[in-house]
């Protein structure tokens, strides 16, 4: 998978746009969750070099949230890496240059999109000891 097809699936799959938050690295793009912003992807241009590999030419990359658990046997696939710039614990790095699987690039964004969805907030529960059994906001409670 290529940097342009994978924008594409982002905007097919998640319906969200790129952003580019850096004026010193215009190539770099952000993918944020549209409930709280939160990054699910980053996609930028890297010398291979950075991933340890031999050579000084570019490959672009994406870094995804991965779970701690899968990151030790993807980094064992071509195309994987420890995340660039990224918690290593967290993220993983894929080139973006055919190496990579692209059903394995498929699966970590749909994986990294929902590891970023917003968490709900529980609603304060009622005190016992409230005599309307609504502690939100409660008359009784403002006395």
């Amino acid at each position: 998978m290529d940097r342009k097809k994978l924008e594409q699936l982002i905007f097919d799959t998640c319906s969200v746009e790129p952003d580019y938050p850096w004026m010193d690295t215009p190539e770099s793009a952000v993918f944020r969750h549209p409930g709280n912003r939160k990054w699910f992807a980053l996609v930028t241009t890297v010398s291979r070099s950075k991933l340890g590999l031999p050579g000084k030419q570019s490959v672009d990359i994406v870094n995804l949230k991965c779970d701690p658990l899968l990151i030790g046997s993807l980094r064992m696939e071509p195309g994987f890496y420890p995340a660039y710039h990224m918690n290593k614990d967290n993220w993983i790095t894929a080139a973006l240059d055919g190496s990579a699987r692209d059903d394995t690039i498929r699966m970590l964004l749909e994986m990294s999109y929902a590891a970023t969805v917003p968490k709900l907030r529980k609603k304060p529960r009622p005190s016992a000891a409230c005599p309307c059994h609504d502690c939100v906001g409660c008359a009784a409670r403002k006395k």
